[in-house]
C-alpha cells in the first residue's frame, strides 16, 4: 500500500518543519548567542515563521 502525498500534505509538512526551525533559531538567539549574533538568529527565526505562515495560507489554494 502506497501513501501518496498531495500538494496540501506537502505544504502542511513544510509548514510544520518551518515552524520548528523558526522556534529553534529564535531559541538559539535568545539562550545560546546573547551578543549581536543572537539578533541575527532571532531575525532569521522570525523570517522562518513568516514563511511558514505563507505556506499555511497557501494550503487549499494551490
Amino acid at each position: 500500500m502506497s501513501v501518496g502525498m498531495n500538494k496540501n500534505t506537502v505544504l502542511g509538512w513544510a509548514t510544520l518543519i518551518m515552524i520548528l526551525m523558526g522556534l529553534l533559531l529564535i531559541g538559539l538567539g535568545v539562550y545560546r548567542y546573547a551578543d549581536v549574533a543572537g539578533w541575527g538568529f532571532a531575525a532569521v527565526g522570525i523570517g522562518f515563521l513568516a514563511n511558514a505562515w505563507v505556506f499555511n495560507a497557501l494550503k487549499g489554494r494551490v
